[in-house]
């Protein structure tokens, strides 16, 4: 495993979890993203926070001796991350916290091409 995979998955296994969560509890500053981006706040808890935070905690859990575990998170999050440029793209809308989501997606597919189940 190499260093970038180890600091990789670390501290975004921590964010995914941590945004996922957040999405959870319905962080009031995410609501108007949501409303922005014509996505029903009643998604928040499932799939969105949902997803977020297991996808967090697999990639963690691949770091603990389960290296399948995170391969198939960082796919996931892929996939996620993917939806989620796609909703923005179909919404037309672009605030400044849409870097995230492309920094989010981006560091899921260097996860994946890092990975060292591969």
């Amino acid at each position: 495993m190499s260093t970038l995979h180890l600091v990789l998955a670390i501290t975004f296994g921590v964010l995914n979890l941590g945004s996922g969560i957040g999405a959870m509890v319905k962080l009031q500053q995410i609501l108007p993203l949501m409303d922005g981006a014509n996505v029903p706040q009643s998604m928040l808890v499932f799939p969105i926070g949902v997803l977020k935070a297991v996808g967090g905690i697999g990639l963690l859990v691949g770091l603990a001796g389960f290296p399948l575990v995170g391969t198939a998170a960082a796919a996931g999050l892929v996939l996620f991350w993917t939806c989620a440029v796609h909703t923005h793209v179909l919404a037309n809308f672009w605030p400044k916290e849409t870097v995230l989501t492309f920094t989010f997606l981006a560091s899921s597919i260097a996860l994946l091409a890092l990975d060292p189940a591969w």
